[in-house]
């Protein structure tokens, strides 16, 4: 009896039997421990074919692996004799005696994996040993080997248990989870070749190749942007404290104690900076997860990373076996290991050390004044500077004091805090290119265009796309809006230009709303003027040359300036006459029709294409791409009026 505002609770009078639960029960429960998701049974499955000793792993999707989940790999097989057994609970070929898992070397050992998927999934298995004839099929359901039905490896992933099949995300999530553990597989072993891609399509979605260092793996699955802010870093157990007279740590050779360790990381700078980190930890080759070394590593970036960023962090950690409890989880997802902590001081130690390194040599630079900046015209200065002349001391002003007359304006010292300038007007990445002749321009009737010397931001619709029916150009025209993006677009529109980082690595820093943006302007100047090129087709303006320089001679000082042309069989004479100078006259009216590029018939180069407005290019390198035109120019054909 219960009283309105209790809890009711059903009490039995008498104690409820214990029951031995069915051997299909048990399994079904042990299944759902193993197998999570379908990434993780293509982590028992990839670990698996690692064992077997695969150079070559190829993964093949359908509908996020809960339709299918199909792996292959060149491992050493599986014995016919072995396929009765082999999706039972606890077969393996791993261990035999329980003290084996303390110097367990392998991926598995407890003989459940394809037990647990059987339970849950159409498991098929097809294997192939080096002294079979042939190939065999086997099929198998709740454990045990069923007569084979058509298709292949894992179908129907948890069609038995509808709750966890609703549980999963969507198919292109679990997909991405997929791919993600490939992607750690294979960075951690560069040896094997690792294919991933979805049921039909002709083209993988990830694809590493065999044979490949760590770094150049790292570099093809997670970007340009990881691989090349990395910092390489190695520890063990016996390096010796950095002396005061050495400049490197000395390491030993590591000694066959049961304590030992060696560490192997590849981590980010402080260049790189991502809203979430990606930590990769294998220990003993096996992927898992610790808490605490991710606190410790992320303790390391704080003083070095700004609020919210994270690092990347590839870590393989190698420890005597006998020192290593791998028994402490179903799947296998965490170990638990001897001298856990000072472990983990001093790999976080050996990090900070190697982020110091490369902190120490990180430089910027500022600029006072503003590149291509338009001075006042007028003799007073404005507010704005009135108002800087103010902040300075009485000796700066000294220092520092200048006279605007006649036009000039000489530089004054400025105060650090002063030295970035954020105006939209004058700080865009196209305000750097200098100002050209006016008369330079060629104002031909059928542009229309008025040209205009002053300093301004480039946009698109200042540029107008010539009208070209070569099926060609239209393609790549239809390749570039099809490839455009909306964000970078936006950012490089409104961006503010802060100032250059690392002029040989043609590094500049832009800033757009509150973000700061670290740019290649020299790859963003190439990928500019191609689109420019693109967009103007057989309708350039035209730069003239005053007076027309000779071809012949600018081919010249190209020639005699090349190296390559001493292991040529021609003469250098021969090269200029007949690669280039021939050629380039022969090309001369398509030339000019298509480009601008107007070669005179007495070999006089008389104008070149203008790509982009108020921007003269540096004519130094004239002769060398001349030079390099000629062979370019000899495999286009071209009709003198032909359109089509």
């Amino acid at each position: 009896m219960t009283t309105e505002g209790s809890v009711s609770t059903d009490i039995p009078a008498e104690p409820l039997p214990i029951r031995r639960l069915q051997e299909s029960l048990i399994n079904r429960i042990a299944a759902g421990e193993i197998i999570h998701r379908p990434a993780s049974a293509l982590k028992e499955l990839i670990e698996n074919s690692l064992d077997a000793g695969a150079t070559s792993i190829r993964v093949t999707i359908k509908d996020g692996g809960m339709k299918l989940l199909q792996i292959q790999d060149n491992g050493c097989g599986i014995r016919k004799i072995d396929l009765q057994i082999l999706a039972e609970r606890f077969t393996t070929s791993k261990l035999s005696t329980f003290s084996d898992i303390s110097h367990i070397k392998t991926y598995g050992f407890r003989g459940e994996a394809l037990a647990s998927i059987s339970h849950v999934a159409h498991l098929s298995v097809v294997t192939k040993t080096k002294s079979d004839s042939c190939a065999w099929k086997a099929c198998y359901s709740d454990g045990v080997l069923v007569a084979p039905k058509p298709g292949q490896n894992i179908e129907d992933l948890f069609y038995n248990t509808p709750t966890r099949l609703s549980a999963l995300r969507s198919t292109s999530e679990e997909y991405s989870r997929i791919l993600d553990v490939l992607t750690k597989y294979a960075i951690h072993n560069s040896n094997v070749a690792f294919v991933c891609k979805k049921a039909g399509s002709p083209s993988p979605d990830l694809s590493s190749p065999s044979g490949s260092e760590t770094s150049n793996t790292i570099r093809l699955l997670y970007g340009h942007s990881v691989a090349k802010e990395l910092v390489s870093v190695s520890v063990s157990s016996r390096d010796r404290e950095r002396s005061d007279e050495e400049g490197d740590i000395e390491e030993d050779e590591p000694d066959d104690g049961p304590e030992s360790w060696h560490a192997k990381a590849h981590i980010t700078n402080a260049n790189y900076q991502a809203k979430k980190m990606v930590f990769l930890l294998f220990i003993n080759h096996r992927l898992v997860e610790s808490s605490r070394m991710k606190r410790a590593f992320e303790a390391v970036y704080n003083g070095i990373l700004p609020k919210g960023t994270s690092p990347f962090i590839y870590l393989s950690l190698e420890i005597d076996p006998r020192s290593v409890d791998v028994n402490v989880h179903p799947t296998k997802r965490e170990v638990h290991f001897l001298n856990e902590e000072a472990i983990i001081e001093k790999i976080s130690d050996a990090f900070q050390e190697a982020l110091t390194v490369q902190n120490h040599s990180r430089t910027f630079e500022y600029q006072t004044l503003l590149t291509g900046g338009i001075a006042n015209s007028e003799n007073e200065p404005s507010k704005k500077r009135k108002g800087k002349e103010r902040d300075l001391s009485d000796n700066e002003e000294e220092e520092s004091s200048s006279t605007i007359s006649k036009g000039e304006l000489k530089k004054k010292k400025t105060l650090s805090q002063h030295k970035v300038r954020t105006s939209l007007e004058d700080r865009t990445l196209d305000s750097m290119f200098p100002v050209t002749n006016p008369a330079q321009l060629s104002k031909s009737s059928s542009q229309g265009e008025k040209e205009d010397a002053s300093l301004g931001t480039l946009k698109s619709r200042d540029v107008k796309e010539s009208e070209c029916y070569l099926t060609s150009v239209v393609n790549l025209r239809q390749k570039i809006a099809r490839g455009k993006h909306r964000h970078l677009t936006e950012i490089l529109e409104k961006h503010t230009f802060v100032g250059i980082v690392d002029l040989p690595r043609s590094l500049s820093l832009i800033q757009y709303s509150t973000n700061l943006y670290l740019v290649n302007h020299g790859s963003l100047a190439e990928e500019l003027f191609y689109q420019l090129g693109l967009r103007q087709f057989g309708d350039f303006s035209r730069l003239k040359l005053d007076p027309s320089p000779p071809l012949r001679t600018l081919i010249n000082i190209a020639v005699n300036a090349e190296e390559s042309t001493k292991t040529s069989t021609l003469s250098k004479p021969q090269i200029v006459e007949q690669r280039i100078v021939n050629i380039l006259m022969i090309r001369r009216e398509m030339l000019a029709e298509y480009f601008s590029l107007c070669i005179s018939e007495a070999g006089l180069v008389e104008s070149l294409p203008l790509l982009l407005r108020d921007y003269t290019p540096n004519l130094n390198n004239l002769p060398s791409f001349l030079m390099r035109l000629g062979p370019q120019a000899s495999s286009l054909r071209y009709k003198v009026g032909d359109k089509l």
